[in-house]
């Protein structure tokens, strides 16, 4: 029985980075044996067991055998008789692919130190191609290592294309796809991943909405950089950058939909394509099961963006409806994130990124003029209808006592 660190840790150790779990592959034992040893089994498809105190992942040496379309579709077999080597070129990348004994050497039969070495994510084997998750998986792998000079491998890149085309990304799950897109949203840039799965053709299946934004144009006058597919990248990175919260940068990523399914007579305005932006945003958190709270914030950026772009065309009472309907003053941290995706809607364009827009001041000034106690205090004498009647003409007039919202040439409407 011997047990080696395996994976990520490896790969992470040698990249110099922190690595936030340690996984364990142990040769020649059996599952009675890793039993007898006190470890706890938590593997339903193949003997994965729990360290009795560090409570570690150990799984015993496997190799497997595809069966079936998709990532269900294998047989494994685990047993004593299974190598290291064996184990090691089942795995996806060659960088995931190296192991360490207990005195800290290396065991690299696939050349994982020198692909680290050269920033390169390449595929151990063929059977890379067996299983359709790991399209996405090199994706975001591809998002969390771009900082770091890496690139995938032009013969993994065209597996991956061949893979697409034999129908093997229609096999996946949508809660397998959603794990790996909330994995790189939380990446320092995630539009690597979505450029990638779009070169291998990928995003066409897994995510149409957002696939044929690209070669959709915009009126040069508000976005210089003109393709809507390029914009919507740029604000996503604009998003990673100006927060770390995933439910601003999907709501960032989601919001021009609409404009995929402009029709053509009408370009390169995209009128109403808030109301057909939001159609899609809810489609496609209904196919991947999104949580309420990462549907809900992406709907109200979707149908107010606009809003906040032309600011300082609104009326004091239109600003408050939209301020209720945001729920911003229940829900004040919502409306912090609605400006954060709205910000990096506004510096997605080329020119802009690193222009801070009055719009976000000029909002947040009505948000606090408009949620003064003094305003609770106006109304307590009034009831039922009268109360939320009187909360908004307050509000109306506090807004319009800041006196004009005056905006320049770099703000941009952007629609």
């Amino acid at each position: 029985m011997r047990t080696y660190l395996v994976g990520g840790a490896v790969r992470d150790e040698l990249l110099g980075i922190e690595s936030s779990e340690k996984d364990w592959v142990v040769v020649g034992a059996t599952p009675d044996e890793m039993l007898a040893s006190g470890y706890q089994p938590v593997g339903k498809d193949f003997p994965v067991f729990l360290h009795p105190e560090t409570k570690e992942e150990y799984a015993l040496a496997r190799t497997e055998r595809k069966t079936a379309p998709g990532y269900h579709g294998f047989v494994f077999h685990a047993d004593a008789d299974v190598s290291l080597e064996q184990d090691l070129k089942r795995r996806d990348l060659t960088v995931n692919a190296i192991a360490k004994d207990g005195d800290g050497s290396l065991i690299d039969p696939f050349g994982g130190v020198q692909d680290i070495q050269s920033r390169l994510l390449r595929h151990v084997s063929n059977a890379f191609s067996e299983d359709p998750l790991r399209i996405p998986r090199v994706a975001r792998f591809a998002a969390r290592f771009h900082s770091l000079g890496f690139s995938i491998a032009d013969e993994t890149l065209l597996l991956m294309q061949q893979m697409v085309k034999a129908g093997e990304v229609e096999a996946l799950v949508p809660e397998r796809i959603w794990t790996e897109t909330m994995k790189a949203l939380s990446t320092a840039k995630p539009s690597v991943y979505f450029e990638v799965l779009r070169s291998c053709g990928a995003l066409a299946v897994i995510f149409p909405e957002l696939d044929r934004l690209w070669g959709v144009p915009q009126a040069a006058k508000w976005h210089p950089e003109v393709d809507t597919g390029v914009h919507t990248m740029m604000v996503l990175d604009q998003a990673a950058s100006l927060s770390g919260d995933v439910k601003v940068r999907f709501a960032a990523l989601v919001h021009d939909l609409g404009k995929g399914t402009t029709p053509s007579d009408l370009l390169p305005s995209h009128k109403g394509h808030e109301a057909r932006s939001m159609k899609l945003v809810r489609q496609l958190c209904e196919r991947y099961r999104v949580a309420n709270q990462f549907r809900d914030l992406a709907l109200i950026v979707a149908e107010y963006h606009g809003h906040y772009h032309r600011v300082t065309e609104l009326k004091p009472a239109t600003i408050v409806k939209m301020l209720n309907a945001i729920d911003a003053f229940r829900r004040p941290q919502r409306f912090a994130q609605f400006l954060l995706s709205c910000e990096a809607d506004a510096r997605g364009r080329t020119g802009y990124e690193d222009i801070k827009p009055e719009q976000t001041l000029q909002l947040q000034a009505c948000f606090d003029v408009a949620s003064a106690d003094e305003i609770q205090t106006l109304v307590k004498s009034k009831q039922g209808k009268e109360v939320r009647q009187a909360i908004d003409e307050a509000r109306c007039k506090a807004i319009d006592a800041l006196g004009p919202r005056t905006g320049n040439a770099n703000e941009g409407k952007s629609k």
